[in-house]
């Protein structure tokens, strides 16, 4: 069968008109938020612990933060899209359409990404204000934050088909994705630990994605860009692999 861009469309269209009928949740909540971490971090510790690796606190925690809003808003917009349809009962007339599970997937967590990318640059704005960012490798930084806005907006896409209640689809990103990167070095780096809790911190996935992002603005990271990016690149690919697989089993979609 052709690819369905208009099918593509549809959806990608439909799911960013969401987001502007609910642009204080999508946009202007997040941009508060972190300006209240960077008053609180940036304040209460950057007056104590002025450099981490030779960079500014202030600047130091920037990548940090806009991970955290790109980790939870991706999630968020990743999982929702595809759940309400689930909880209207609507997704069946979306099963029966002549759009493929790729073309599916495309649609929704295109419009995720997008939304999350756009947040991100906002964010990166916003924190520019409060103190002077150098991107020493923006094409990188680029290609971190469009693969990672992705990668966890397939993973929110996932969480959506599995989740049965409102209370599962906020589980995970509450419980587990929010504590894991607050532990992953956002506000610090790993090599200020003790051997054994770095040790311990490499297990942690987020540590990678984080890493290689802030090695995009300032050529510093916890682990080797190389390392970040292969990771990045395998969590992408292993929600890939689950969502094909729910597609072709009909896991919590057809019954």
């Amino acid at each position: 069968m052709a690819f369905n861009g208009y099918g593509v469309w549809a959806i990608y269209r439909f799911e960013m008109a969401r987001a502007l009928r609910t642009l204080w949740q999508s946009i202007v909540t997040p941009v508060i938020t972190t300006a209240l971490y960077f008053v609180v971090f940036g304040s209460a510790i950057g007056s104590r612990m002025t450099e981490v690796s030779d960079v500014p606190y202030g600047a130091f925690i920037v990548p940090g933060l806009i991970m955290l809003s790109l980790f939870t808003n991706s999630i968020f917009n990743g999982s929702f899209g595809i759940y309400f349809p689930k909880f209207t009962g609507t997704i069946y007339e979306l099963l029966s359409a002549p759009v493929s599970p790729f073309e599916t997937v495309l649609g929704y967590v295109g419009a995720a990404a997008t939304k999350s990318v756009i947040l991100g640059l906002i964010i990166l704005a916003t924190a520019a204000l409060f103190v002077p960012l150098q991107i020493l490798h923006p094409v990188w930084m680029i290609a971190f934050l469009i693969l990672i806005s992705a990668t966890f907006s397939l993973f929110g896409f996932i969480i959506g088909i599995w989740a049965q209640s409102f209370e599962q689809l906020n589980f995970i990103p509450m419980l587990i994705v929010t504590p894991l990167t607050f532990l992953g070095g956002a506000f610090y780096s790993i090599d200020m630990l003790p051997e054994g809790w770095r040790m311990v911190s490499l297990f942690n996935p987020v540590v990678y994605l984080i890493s290689g992002f802030r090695w995009a603005f300032f050529g510093v990271g916890d682990v080797s860009v190389g390392v970040s990016l292969i990771a990045t690149l395998g969590f992408f690919l292993a929600c890939l692999a689950v969502v094909g697989w729910m597609f072709r089993t009909g896991y919590r979609l057809k019954n």
